[in-house]
């Protein structure tokens, strides 16, 4: 039996980093990110720089266990998330 192969829209696509950022408590490391949006490392990269370039995701050096980068939901990416939560819901996705 074939399991059915589901392409999401790109709108989809950055509607789940948002909200696997959100569910993060809004702080999280790319490759947790990365996971729980369920994409390849080279579509998240593509949308996941898009986010940042237009502001809705920032990015912030902490002292973690070793090293790396933090990376959050900025105002102006929270505002897109429940913007696109509301498409999705009147989509019923």
């Amino acid at each position: 039996m074939r399991r059915k192969k589901l392409i999401r829209s790109r709108w989809e696509i950055i509607l789940d980093i948002l909200r696997a950022l959100s569910e993060e408590g809004g702080v999280a490391r790319k490759t947790h990110i990365m996971q729980k949006a369920y994409l390849d490392w080279r579509n998240f990269q593509k949308h996941f720089n898009f986010l940042m370039e237009q502001g809705f995701v920032g990015e912030r050096e902490e002292d973690l266990e070793g090293g790396g980068k933090e990376y959050y939901l900025t105002e102006k990416g929270k505002d897109l998330l429940k913007r696109l939560r509301e498409v999705a819901q009147v989509l019923r996705f």
